[in-house]
């Protein structure tokens, strides 16, 4: 392992509803910053998008339902989410829901949108099953060139982090977690056809206690950055940056007092380049969130990187 970097707090909600599940965070142009507040609470079934200004703070919008993500749109305050089992636009400005996709995964019981990733026009998302048990929930295309949901699999338990790079030779691999499995795939992914091959194991992690959740990759295509959710008791939580050539771990960021980290992103602010790690209090009794004071809290670490990578705006008319 090269570097370990500690993470400082950059935003602890205001609320122990936005506390509960913060994931997916994404960098808006302007230079803010957007993240999902998945579930309220554990009995609620509503969640939000966020909006986060390091001068103004953060706003947050509550959704119909409890999002699996929220990305921004071509369409200034608009974001493309998929939320209960609907993908739709809504609107911060006027908080209007406009459904594009409903009854998603309908063939499977108990089951919600989860993670997602944006590629050009296209959105691949996944399900996951409420109580973590079952491989029953979908993997999803939605393809922009005719607005079409492609179901791509049937059989994940909780889908997380995803990543999607085109190869030299044109095609696109998916790079995808279902977390209970720990392990990372990967697989081709044809967009014009609907279709994925068969996955194979990238990065196998079953020997870790933790769980693989959110994942990106590194602008320069050669490294996955994945988000370590640890339902233990750990001083701090955990992203580790993985070599997709080797699986050798190349740099590790901690976030003190912060054990279950949930997703990752970078962020470019006054020309550098930070990596910002959403946390999650869920599950955590209260003698446990006494030792995590900082559970919930998002954080920022310092990178070597230049850019803040392929974080594109989802095309709306």
């Amino acid at each position: 392992m090269s570097t370990i970097t500690e993470c400082q707090v950059l935003l602890t909600p205001d609320s122990a509803e936005l506390k509960f599940l913060p994931e997916g965070p994404y960098s808006l142009p302007d230079g803010r910053l957007s993240w999902v507040g998945i579930q309220h609470g554990g009995d609620s079934e509503v969640g939000s998008v966020n909006v986060f200004d390091q001068e103004a703070g953060n706003q947050s919008f509550e959704l119909p339902g409890r999002p699996g993500f929220a990305f921004p749109t071509t369409q200034q305050g608009v974001f493309i989410c998929g939320v209960e089992r609907q993908l739709g636009l809504y609107n911060t400005t006027d908080g209007s829901w406009t459904v594009l996709a409903d009854g998603i995964d309908s063939n499977a019981d108990n089951t919600i949108i989860n993670d997602g990733v944006v590629f050009g026009d296209n959105l691949v998302f996944g399900c996951k099953h409420l109580e973590f048990n079952q491989k029953i929930a979908g993997l999803y295309l939605w393809r922009g060139s005719d607005s079409q949901l492609i179901q791509l699999r049937t059989d994940q338990i909780c889908s997380n982090g995803k990543a999607i790079q085109r190869r030299e030779d044109g095609s696109l691999v998916l790079f995808d977690i279902d977390s209970p499995t720990k392990l990372i795939t990967q697989a081709t992914l044809d967009i014009a056809g609907g279709a994925l091959s068969e996955p194979e194991v990238l990065i196998d992690l079953t020997a870790e206690d933790r769980f693989p959740d959110g994942m990106i990759a590194t602008p320069d295509g050669q490294s996955l950055i994945v988000a370590y959710y640890d339902p233990g008791d750990p001083a701090y939580g955990i992203a580790h940056q993985y070599s997709i050539a080797s699986g050798a771990v190349e740099a590790e960021w901690r976030c003190p007092e912060s054990p279950r980290v949930t997703c990752p992103q970078l962020w470019q602010v006054d020309d550098r380049v930070h990596l910002v790690l959403t946390t999650a209090v869920e599950h955590m009794e209260a003698d446990q969130l006494a030792r995590h004071p900082e559970a919930g809290s998002l954080f920022v670490g310092e990178t070597p990187f230049r850019t803040s990578g392929d974080q594109p705006l989802f095309p709306v008319n």
